[in-house]
């Protein structure tokens, strides 16, 4: 123990001691012989959400809580004297929130007698809850029949990725976001021989750099401060099929081990001085050209080339707007199951609309716009304007475009913007612009079509329809 006879000493000590505890990377939480709290550092606050004025010389019992067959190791350590390291917990903070830290706590003794305890906390918080996600997600199951659309685009890509069921190469998939890239991961894989055999998916983005390593491959117990003996996603897949999702979001130094992984067939895990063989199936998905992530350093060739042994590209949704009704409907009716609702159809003016907007969050958007709308409905029956959720109804190409739209043409002199119904003027302002699209590829269906963003056969309807 430090002895300071001059204050200013003491003063000195403190605010260095208060620095150093401060600024440590790790949670240090000490109560006195009460149970109240009377060190608390930022670390701390971090991990459990909270201000020090929340916890300091309050009871611990009375700011935490705890599940009923669990025990606060810090008390634990106060009541017991008791040590214990490495132990993982789990509890909540004063709003309810759920921490979960792994912890080294020892009571504090002087002359025999505990006079309080300390507890040196790591926050796993993050990796327990995507360890929870991961096998929240084994439970959605998704085939080829989950995949709506009969354009020309999405039927394509549809066969392609039905073709590489038949082996266990690995695959890239290529989409913007929202296209529905898990959609086809899961398919592939309960199409595949492996269908028995675990899926594990991943999104590589939601991973702090600090977890990814020890999460994929698994850890070996002593590793490091708290790692306790873990099998990583690819152990967990084993037999079966793992989605890596924003493959290109891995620092390069991961995807030089993931490329050793996928090369050599087996891994180590932190910490380890032993390999595992594994029989995993990679399946890989980026929302951007894996070129350009290259060119970029975002992306190893030698791990782009390992991956898209096949490559699917799946289309946005602006170069299939013709699947729009049929997707439309299939929402229409998945909400009226959840929501107990009998929503029929929607407005063939919202439909238009729907074809003009360039829909940036595709399949995805559509269907959030779906719900957002039945979620403003009470007992009608029909999708209207109105319904449309205000963010969607002021977009920018609504508000500025669709009026440029009704301008009059030179080829109806007699035409007067605003004065007619809209479906109306919907009607004459499509009729217009299919004509000059027709005359612009001279008269070629198929190519207006593909401008258009219409199925072949829809178009060839709407020439019937206007002569």
């Amino acid at each position: 123990m430090f002895e300071f006879k001059d204050p200013k000493q003491l003063k000195k000590f403190t605010k260095f001691y208060q620095h150093v505890i401060n600024e440590i990377d790790i949670g240090v939480h000490v109560i006195d012989e009460s149970g109240k709290t009377v060190i608390y550092n930022q670390k701390m606050m971090e991990i459990e959400a909270m201000h020090v004025e929340d916890v300091i010389n309050k009871s611990l019992r009375d700011v935490f809580m705890f599940y009923e067959d669990q025990e606060s190791t810090l008390l634990q350590a106060l009541d017991e004297g008791k040590t214990t390291k490495n132990k993982k917990q789990t509890y909540f903070n004063n709003k309810g929130q759920e921490i979960t830290t792994i912890n080294n706590t020892h009571p504090i003794i002087e002359n025999g007698k505990v006079i309080g305890a300390i507890e040196i906390a790591k926050d796993i918080t993050k990796l327990e809850k995507l360890i929870r996600e991961n096998r929240a997600k084994t439970d959605t199951l998704y085939t080829f029949n989950s995949i709506i659309g009969e354009s020309g685009p999405i039927k394509e890509v549809i066969e392609h990725a039905k073709r590489a069921t038949r082996t266990s190469s690995s695959v890239l998939i290529i989409g913007e976001t929202g296209t529905g890239k898990e959609l086809f991961a899961q398919s592939i894989h309960h199409s595949s021989e492996r269908q028995s055999k675990p899926f594990i998916s991943q999104n590589c983005a939601a991973l702090p750099e600090s977890l990814i390593e020890g999460l994929l491959f698994g850890t070996k117990k002593g590793a490091f401060t708290g790692a306790t003996e873990r099998p990583g996603l690819f152990e967990q897949a084993n037999g079966g099929t793992i989605l890596l999702d924003e493959i290109n979001s891995l620092s390069v130094g991961l995807q030089a081990k993931l490329l050793r992984v996928i090369q050599e067939k087996n891994l180590r895990r932190v910490g380890d001085t032993k390999d595992t063989p594994i029989d995993v199936r990679i399946i890989a998905t980026m929302n951007e050209d894996p070129i350009t992530a290259i060119e970029e350093g975002r992306l190893r060739n030698d791990l782009y080339y390992r991956l898209s042994v096949v490559s699917l590209h799946i289309p946005s949704l602006r170069k299939r707007k013709g699947d729009i009704p049929l997707l439309v409907n299939t929402f229409i009716h998945k909400f009226n199951r959840m929501f107990q609702m009998d929503v029929r159809k929607i407005d063939e003016e919202i439909l238009r609309l729907f074809y003009e907007y360039d829909w940036p969050g595709n399949v995805r958007e559509l269907e959030h716009v779906i719900e957002g709308a039945m979620n403003l409905m009470i007992d009608e029956d029909q999708i209207d304007f109105v319904h449309l959720p205000s963010h969607f109804r002021n977009k920018t190409q609504f508000k500025d475009e669709i009026p440029q739209m009704f301008q009059p043409s030179n080829k109806k002199s007699d035409y007067k913007p605003f004065t007619k119904p809209l479906k109306q003027q919907l009607e004459e302002f499509e009729e217009y612009y299919i004509e000059r699209v027709l005359e612009q590829h001279n008269n070629n269906v198929t190519q207006a079509s593909k401008q258009l963003g219409l199925s072949r056969q829809s178009l060839q309807y709407r020439i019937k329809k206007f002569h």
